[in-house]
């Protein structure tokens, strides 16, 4: 597959990976919530540019992913009211339940990434060989 990567969409990305940055770095540091915040904005934000506004709007409006976008943004809210353990397991499972459909596509380009797409390929193939033999 060859996807069009537009600058608006290498930013997207870079902000998606930087809000997974924070995020990590705000669950080391005991779920630090100015952390959580800055990492939950970055990512909404990377995703908007990534997919573009009309496309995120109907990918959490779509009626089969209600559930999915109301995990996601109660997680929000108990990150605002200072609960960040059920917030972070909320806004993970709505992640989950979101972009569920998106995991073969992202598969196939993580797999075309040099060093990353080895990395991940390598466990797989190590298995299938001692299924084999």
């Amino acid at each position: 597959m060859v996807y069009e990567i537009t600058e608006q969409k290498k930013i997207g990305l870079g902000l998606i990976g930087f809000g997974i940055f924070f995020t990590f770095l705000a669950v080391i540091l005991f779920f630090d919530r100015g952390l959580l915040a800055l990492g939950n904005i970055l990512w909404l934000t990377g995703v908007t540019l990534l997919l573009g506004l009309h496309s995120t709007w109907k990918l959490f409006t779509n009626k089969a992913n209600y559930k999915g976008s109301v995990c996601f943004l109660l997680g929000l809210f108990f990150l605002f009211v200072r609960w960040p353990l059920v917030g972070i397991i909320l806004e993970i499972y709505g992640c989950i339940a979101l972009f569920g459909g998106f995991w073969p596509t992202v598969k196939v380009f993580l797999y075309q990434i040099p060093i990353v797409g080895w990395i991940i390929q390598y466990p797989l193939m190590f298995l299938d060989r001692l299924k084999g033999g």
